[in-house]
């Protein structure tokens, strides 16, 4: 290598005498103003070392793309992904080398040709052109896999979907060789649509058939009318009672969009109008026509702020703007006719002179000339500050204008990506480095998976009942799912999840209606809503143990994510006040991130890499996102006629995956743009969670658990990731059984404080029945019981006359008033009845006043207190003298 390297340098340093001394020094000092990590421009410019040979000029000259000095002799100036460049220092002033081919190492696929690129070989023949001439989808293998059916349009498909009456391929070439009806086994029941359902699932009370006829009158009796997991006995008075038994908000009835199931919420409305001033908004609403185009969403869709068009703008070259505010074409100025009404187009002054000749016009950059006046421009990737001065855009403020990461320097800015994922030359977007990502879908009685690059399409789990949520464990291969009708969470390893004996049920007790599903890949704990019974729960990853997280202020929780590495679980609500909130993964620091333009929040999903938050709501037909604090909301996509009922999505590289239960399909669309939506899979049963498997989706990290030598970090229970607040936050907290509290050392585990709640008991009437405790601190000899019960019965007779005493009331007429006299004087006296005789301030009551007792019971309780104490006093006394006696000697 060396000796390669000095023989071409000997060649250059040749070619190179003609070069001049000056320009030698001059790109000495160049370098010399740069930072060790950054390359030099031969102009002198500093540029991100890593940029050099990137395939994109950053150097305004382009040097950063060409031949190396000869400071640094390399064999070859190429970009080489991920390899060590061999590379030697020759102290000698020469200024070019020769370019030689382009080397890929061996996970890299060669372009070839001019284009000297290399991009990754996951990429070759996963249907999208990497390579600018397209090499990388040249020649590539047209046949499926062993064992699965190429459809018309080329998609593989596993064996079970052909001819099983679906058009699984979409454009129906599955279907098609089906000569022979469709045959059920012994052990199933063939629908009138031809479906084969297990025969145990008849007549359970959960339609399977497409067409219920597994549950139909004529099979089961009764009224045939299909069951549904939101169907309730009653609605509350804020819900419409669909003809299916569905609940839904009273709202929604006649607001033009169709939410029951059978649509019954929009039969017998009257037609939306609205009046001659209003817009009718997309959903039928009326909002006022001033409300229009004004910059401000009036509408639930949006629909007043689409398609305006400021049809009074005159701006450009092509047009000029009198002083009156006419517009007329620019080529009407200054030829001598009055076209502006105020004749502010022919000023005598103006026309013909060329303000640009003196001092540039004043313009910092670019000066045009105008027939009246000039024009201050700017370059590419600057724009007027004021009227003359240029300065720098910031195109990273588009949140568009990169796939991952937007780098913004004077004049350009330049993306790049983060860990694992590599710029496409191409579409300049980031893909991941490795193995190709597929999706996992439920499709209520089993889990199908979609390979994004080849397009396969397979089945991964059977014979599922409901199967409504989804998540994957990436690392170990595994996939976790919950069955709505058995309230059951099970797990299996991928390859193994076909096999029933092989999926392992972990949680199968007290769960009501489990919707969300979510793992914790790094603490290993498994996370999940329950619509049912209002909460969010967590368990350790094989079941053994949990707790009730959050049971206090949810109406209708949905989706679940989670975010490990920081320590924060988010989840939907479509309840009565929908609403996206946010809590840290112990349940601690709850918080709400999204409540205002919200309606019906079912799936969400976390970009990791973009730290984003994105989820569909199936009412307003959106998909939004919203950083992880809740700022910087944008809507990516909203159109009812491409979003019917989108229940949940997820997000990987620049594409967002979703399902739609109205449509039963599967789709996909650019994140970035909104646009290129295309179907991966349609004519579904009845699609719900939908999961991307990718490595790069659950990033590796410590187990905060388990950093030390302690196992679970010494929680006796459950070790659950606390919230990364601050830098200062802990990395975890314990957390017991329900029932259970935290021990003094916050690490064990003891019974819960029982919670007293002091009955409401009615008012108790005034009684004159006192129970006196008598003591004794022994037993009471046969010869004392006499006196005892004398004593008892002597107190018990002076109570009675005590209180016949105090009970007597004497009426004084003074007429009108009537007066209550105890015997205590004016301070005990109890007005019954007043009349306005009594004083002008004085006021009528209806009713007589309520009379207290509250003298009379103290002076009772303190007789009784005394009462008993002379009694016990009596008898002890005696006592001590009758044993004193008895033990003398």
């Amino acid at each position: 290598m060396l000796l390669f390297c000095l023989k071409h340098t000997r060649l250059t340093l040749l070619s190179s005498l003609s070069l001049s001394l000056s320009a030698s020094v001059s790109l000495r000092a160049a370098r010399k103003t740069c930072a060790p990590a950054e390359f030099a421009c031969f102009n002198g410019q500093c540029v991100p070392g890593r940029w050099r040979c990137d395939g994109e000029a950053e150097c305004p000259d382009g040097s950063d793309e060409k031949s190396s000095p000869a400071v640094s002799c390399t064999c070859f100036c190429s970009r080489l992904y991920g390899t060590v460049k061999t590379t030697v220092v020759i102290s000698l002033s020469v200024f070019s080398m020769p370019t030689g081919k382009q080397t890929c190492p061996p996970e890299k696929f060669d372009c070839g040709g001019s284009t000297n690129k290399c991009v990754s070989l996951s990429w070759r023949c996963d249907g999208e052109k990497d390579c600018e001439n397209g090499a990388d989808e040249e020649d590539c293998a047209s046949a499926c896999p062993s064992g699965e059916f190429m459809c018309g349009n080329r998609k593989c498909l596993a064996a079970v979907y052909v001819c099983d009456g679906d058009d699984d391929c979409g454009d129906g070439s599955d279907e098609l060789k089906c000569t022979s009806p469709l045959t059920c086994g012994p052990n199933h029941l063939r629908c009138n649509t031809s479906e084969c359902v297990p025969l145990m699932w008849s007549c359970d009370g959960d339609p399977d058939c497409s067409d219920s006829s597994d549950e139909g009158p004529e099979r089961c009796g009764g009224d045939g009318v299909p069951y549904l997991t939101n169907r309730r006995a009653n609605c509350t008075a804020g819900e419409f009672r669909c003809a299916n038994g569905e609940c839904i908000r009273l709202t929604w009835k006649c607001d033009g969009d169709p939410d029951c199931k059978d649509k019954s919420d929009e039969a017998d409305c009257p037609l939306l109008t609205c009046r001659p001033d209003e817009f009718q908004c997309g959903d039928g609403s009326c909002i006022h026509g001033t409300k229009q185009c004004n910059k401000v969403h009036d509408c639930l869709d949006q629909s007043d702020e689409s398609g305006c068009v400021n049809a009074t703008k005159c701006e450009g070259p092509l047009k000029f703007q009198c002083k009156n505010g006419e517009c007329i074409d620019s080529s009407k100025v200054c030829d001598s006719v009055k076209d502006c009404k105020d004749r502010s187009d022919e000023p005598k002054k103006e026309c013909g002179l060329n303000e640009c000749m003196i001092n540039n016009g004043g313009c910092s950059h670019v000066c045009m000339d105008r027939p009246i006046g000039f024009e201050c421009q700017c370059p590419t990737g600057y724009q007027l500050l004021d009227k003359k001065t240029c300065g720098d855009i910031d195109e990273c403020e588009n949140p568009d204008a990169c796939s991952q990461i937007c780098i913004n320097y004077k004049g350009d800015f330049k993306c790049e990506c983060y860990e694992g994922y590599e710029m496409d030359p191409v579409t300049k977007t980031c893909k991941a480095e490795g193995k190709s990502p597929y999706l996992l879908f439920t499709n209520r009685h089993e889990i199908r998976r979609i390979d994004l690059v080849k397009r396969d399409y397979s089945q991964v789990v059977s014979t599922q009942k409901n199967a409504v949520a989804l998540d994957l464990d990436v690392a170990n291969n595994r996939v976790f799912w919950c069955d709505r009708f058995h309230r059951k969470i099970y797990s299996a390893f991928i390859h193994e999840a076909g096999d029933p004996s092989q999926q392992v049920p972990l949680v199968d007790s007290s769960l009501q209606t489990p919707v969300g599903l979510a793992l914790d890949w790094l603490q290993h704990n498994l996370y999940w809503t329950d619509s049912g019974d209002k909460s969010i729960s967590v368990a350790s990853v094989d079941g053994t143990k949990r707790r009730v997280l959050i049971n206090t202020d949810l109406s209708e929780p949905r989706a679940i994510a989670l975010d490990p590495h920081h320590g924060f679980m988010y989840w939907s609500d479509w309840g009565s006040r929908a609403k996206i909130e946010k809590a840290g993964m112990n349940g601690v620091d709850r918080q709400v991130l999204v409540s205002d333009n919200i309606e019906w929040p079912n799936g969400i999903t976390l970009d990791v890499a973009n730290k984003r938050l994105y989820w569909v709501d199936s009412k307003l037909h959106l998909i939004s996102s919203v950083d992880l604090n809740g700022a910087h909301r944008r809507t990516h996509l909203s159109l009812a006629e491409r979003l019917g009922h989108p229940y949940a999505l997820a997000v990987f590289e620049d594409r967002i995956y979703w399902t739609d239960r109205d449509k039963a399909a599967v789709f996909m669309a650019n994140r970035l743009t909104g646009q290129d939506i295309h179907t991966l899979a349609e004519n579904l049963n009845d699609p719900h969670d939908i999961v991307v498997f990718h490595q790069l989706r659950q990033p590796q990290g410590p187990d905060s658990c388990n950093l030390g030598n302690v196992a679970n970090g010494g929680c006796e229970y459950l070790c659950l990731k606390a919230p990364q607040i601050t830098e200062h936050s802990p990395k975890y907290t314990c957390a017991c059984p329900d029932g259970q509290d935290l021990g003094p050392d916050m690490r064990g585990c003891v019974p819960g404080k029982a919670e007293y709640t002091s009955p409401s008991l009615p008012p108790v009437p005034p009684t004159l029945v006192y129970e006196c405790s008598v003591v004794v601190g022994g037993a009471v000899g046969a010869k004392w019981q006499p006196l005892v019960f004398g004593l008892v019965c002597a107190g018990v007779y002076l109570v009675w006359r005590n209180y016949r005493r105090n009970s007597t009331k004497s009426m004084n007429f003074d007429n009108p008033v009537y007066r209550k006299t105890t015997g205590e004087g004016e301070e005990d006296e109890i007005h019954i009845g007043r009349t306005d005789a009594m004083g002008h301030h004085a006021h009528h009551h209806p009713y007589p006043q309520a009379i207290s007792y509250a003298n009379f019971h103290e002076k009772q309780r303190l007789f009784c207190f005394v009462f008993c104490f002379l009694i016990q006093f009596f008898i002890q006394n005696s006592l001590i003298r009758h044993y004193t006696k008895s033990n003398r000697f």
